[in-house]
């Protein structure tokens, strides 16, 4: 089996996090991997934990930081880990997130199959039972991915949906792609250093190469309120970092000469409800729920 690169970026991560994430890289069924744990600047005894197991497990992992331990965001710190992995394959695990133990196998094993997919995900757990009070069992869900799974789409099928919220946005975790596709696509944007991160790539990727989406759920997506999502909503920065993004992903599809009118039609309107949210949203809103009533999913 070919060698995976694990990418987990950190910064100030609550150890036990990190440790849960990186016991889950050892756990792994399949065990041809290289951890990358890459400091983005931590002041925190996190970065002791990262260097001590870069040390114990020389073969397996390694330590990485910025020049100066500076920090430079999520983006940044992807790109780092891509530039200096050695792997065919390139997975993604946040440092409080966590993998089940076939995450790493099946998904090679559907990107060997699938020669042609430059990428595959699978759902994703959004994971708040972690905190182990009994109440909090009930609020873990897996998405509705938004259209039949287990299948190769070729670009750019899946782009408007994803930037409508048409289907479930991909977990960072849950993806598996080819070292050279990440490379062809110019991995990650370092101007991106929170969040729409994930968003960027993923919009990079459905615009160039075919996707395997499986049925598969792998990964668990720990929910806690010091996340970079959580704290988005809670301080409101959430509507700026979408209008970011959509003028990004403009910009991005002129510069890549995209004509097809499916994504220029979703996008002028996404751009239009993030900048009128006053109106736009509760349109947003009444579009959604009558997609759920007459169980309409979109055609791939």
């Amino acid at each position: 089996m070919r060698l995976v690169s694990v990418i987990m970026p950190f910064f100030n991560t609550p150890v036990q996090f990190l440790q849960e994430a990186v016991e889950s890289v050892f756990t792994q069924s399949c065990e041809n991997w290289e951890l990358l744990l890459v400091d983005d600047g931590s002041t925190s005894e996190c970065s002791i934990v990262a260097r001590q197991c870069a040390q114990d497990y020389p073969g397996k992992v390694r330590y990485l930081e910025h020049s100066g331990h500076k920090n430079l965001g999520l983006s940044a710190s992807r790109n780092l880990g891509i530039a200096q992995a050695r792997g065919e394959y390139i997975a993604f695990l946040d440092a409080d997130d966590i993998w089940l133990p076939n995450k790493l196998k099946e998904q090679t094993a559907i990107l060997e199959l699938h020669p042609q997919a430059g990428m595959t995900y699978g759902n994703t757990v959004y994971w708040y039972s972690w905190t182990g009070v009994s109440r909090e069992n009930r609020r873990d869900f897996v998405p509705e991915l938004g259209f039949s799974p287990d299948r190769l789409i070729n670009p750019p099928r899946l782009l408007p949906l994803l930037i409508e919220s048409r289907c479930a946005v991909p977990c960072t975790c849950s993806l598996l792609m080819r070292r050279a596709t990440l490379h062809a696509i110019g991995g990650m944007e370092d101007s991106f250093n929170g969040m729409y991160e994930d968003q960027v790539l993923f919009a990079k990727a459905s615009l160039s190469t075919p996707i395997y989406v499986s049925s598969g759920c792998w990964d668990k997506y720990r929910q806690h309120p010091k996340s970079m999502c959580q704290v988005s909503k809670d301080t409101g920065q959430e509507l700026s970092s979408r209008r970011t993004y959509l003028k990004w992903l403009a910009q991005y599809l002129t510069q890549k000469q995209c004509v097809d009118q499916d994504v220029w039609r979703v996008l002028r309107r996404e751009l239009w409800i993030a900048h009128h949210p006053v109106f736009g949203r509760p349109l947003k809103r009444a579009q959604g729920l009558i997609w759920r009533c007459v169980g309409r999913k979109p055609r791939l």
